[in-house]
């Protein structure tokens, strides 16, 4: 049995793969290892993912995560080996290698994620050869769930985007301004939060200051990180990740009035690495 798994920092899709093809597919919650400790990792395998696997051995595991640093990878796949009891190899690479696998598999690309947070490289077909560092929610990440999130509760509570949609705003999602500085400051996972909170603009993009927010966020990523890439001029820009999915529309006026070249948006990208694996 191997299993692939593609775990963000809100949720970790897992693909179980025999010989005869994909068995079985689960959802657990997210696994960062830069947010969250062995134990705390090693518990999410436990209680979420053990009960839901058929009673035979975990011939491999190959993990691609958010939070996959190259420090960080061999805690992974110690804690994936001693929990699933993994009997020849347990490999983990980065969210990253696992778009560029998904999207490019074995072609030349420029691959970005667009989800909950954001990131990009440049893929040579084999190994990612650039990439510029996304820097968190709060230093970079344009574009991700959790920066347009930040810039709706922004702007709302700054009055940017007029009283009737502010009010629309706190009573779809029981907030008040107090409990958005709560749930930001002082509670784990802000970006989760924050990134929970973009439905809302998908909802009003007819609203020209939320199709700006929205719009300037894709740019700035573009600018930011896409076109920093040698040859980023000629090459197809493919994008992974719940935002680039729901926010297609926008995203590819970003992208035309960039002049860069549209390539694939997939919401995950394990269809591609069960491929790649199979």
């Amino acid at each position: 049995m191997i299993l692939i798994a593609d775990s963000g920092s809100t949720k970790t899709d897992w693909a179980v793969l025999t010989q005869t093809g994909v068995v079985l597919r689960i959802q657990t919650k997210g696994m960062n290892p830069f947010f969250q400790t062995e134990e705390q990792l090693a518990e999410e395998l436990r209680s979420a993912l053990l009960p839901c696997l058929p009673c035979e051995p975990v011939q491999q595991v190959y993990f691609y995560g958010a939070g996959c640093t190259a420090e960080k990878c061999p805690v992974v796949a110690a804690v994936l080996t001693e929990v699933l009891k993994v009997q020849q190899m347990a490999e983990v690479y980065s969210d990253m290698v696992g778009a560029a696998r998904g999207l490019c598999g074995r072609s030349e690309g420029i691959v970005c994620i667009l989800g909950t947070g954001s990131n990009s490289c440049l893929y040579d077909g084999h190994q990612i050869v650039a990439n510029v560092s996304p820097l968190g929610f709060i230093l970079g990440d344009e574009g991700s769930g959790a920066v347009l999130g930040k810039l709706l509760v922004g702007d709302l509570l700054k009055n940017q985007l007029g009283e009737e949609l502010k009010q629309q705003f706190l009573q779809q999602f029981h907030l008040s301004p107090a409990d958005i500085i709560d749930k930001v400051y002082r509670h784990p996972f802000p970006n989760r939060f924050l990134a929970s909170l973009s439905p809302f603009l998908s909802q009003h993009l007819d609203h020209p200051g939320v199709h700006r927010l929205v719009k300037q966020s894709f740019m700035a990523f573009l600018k930011r990180n896409v076109m920093q890439y040698n040859g980023f001029e000629n090459l197809p820009i493919h994008f992974i990740g719940s935002i680039a999915y729901h926010f297609r529309p926008v995203l590819e006026e970003a992208i035309k009035e960039s002049g860069l070249h549209m390539g694939k948006v997939m919401k995950a990208p394990m269809e591609g690495l069960m491929e790649y694996h199979s």
